[in-house]
């Protein structure tokens, strides 16, 4: 079984805010040897991984798939020992795990190739793994609800307090307009009034001169 080691490649810079990082690369397997990379991870980190294995071939000279070639991925925490994954796929093949403590884990990889110890086999093994956010949490995810609920109760006591306060105003606006028609139907009556005090006295004055000059006349 190889070292454990870490290759430049596969080392996985996480930043401050957890964003995410993939890293892809490729390395040769011989039968029955292990191939293990270490990784520093956070607390409840997603890492997802894709490899694909191909085998020499010998009549082809070149690497080829072989559905009868399968993988074996072990992952476990340094620390304390325990076993995250230990899971035996195809050659090509997906694996996801979450780390439960913060640290750094070892993803190991190796053949289950041929039943036989005499079967020698050479493989090309391609891995792509990407380390995702933080799992979300859901206390917080709740209480940011909440936060949310009560800011849009709010709002819609804001809402219900300007639609009383146009309403108000409407009732104002709709007393002073029939104060202001009332007040102008009186002015005009007053005027129409006065028009006619002011007509009649004029009639009555023209009379009464009138009648003052016939008196004259006649004597």
């Amino acid at each position: 079984m190889a070292l454990s080691r870490r290759p430049p490649l596969l080392s996985l810079c996480l930043l401050l805010f957890f964003a995410a990082v993939a890293n892809a690369l490729h390395f040769y397997l011989d039968t029955n040897e292990k191939r293990c990379f270490i990784e520093e991870l956070p607390t409840d980190t997603v890492v997802e991984g894709h490899y694909r294995a191909l085998e020499w071939s010998e009549t082809e000279q070149k690497y080829v798939e072989n559905p009868n070639l399968g993988i074996l991925v072990e992952v476990d925490e340094l620390e304390t020992g325990h076993n995250v994954v230990k899971t035996r796929g195809p050659a090509d093949g997906r694996f996801t795990f979450t780390s439960h403590d913060s640290g750094d884990h070892s993803i190991c990889l190796s053949s289950n190739y041929g039943t036989s110890w005499f079967s020698s086999t050479h493989i090309r093994l391609y891995l792509d793994i990407v380390v995702g956010s933080t799992k979300p949490d859901a206390e917080h995810d709740r209480s940011h609800v909440s936060e949310l609920s009560q800011k849009l109760r709010d709002l819609n006591m804001k809402l219900e307090d300007i639609r009383r306060e146009q309403q108000y105003q409407r009732e104002r606006e709709a007393a002073f307009r029939d104060l202001s028609e009332d007040t102008n139907s009186r002015a005009v009556w007053y005027t129409l009034a006065q028009i006619g005090v002011l007509v009649a006295t004029c009639v009555w004055q023209l009379r009464h001169l009138k009648r003052f000059f016939e008196d004259r006349k006649m004597h």
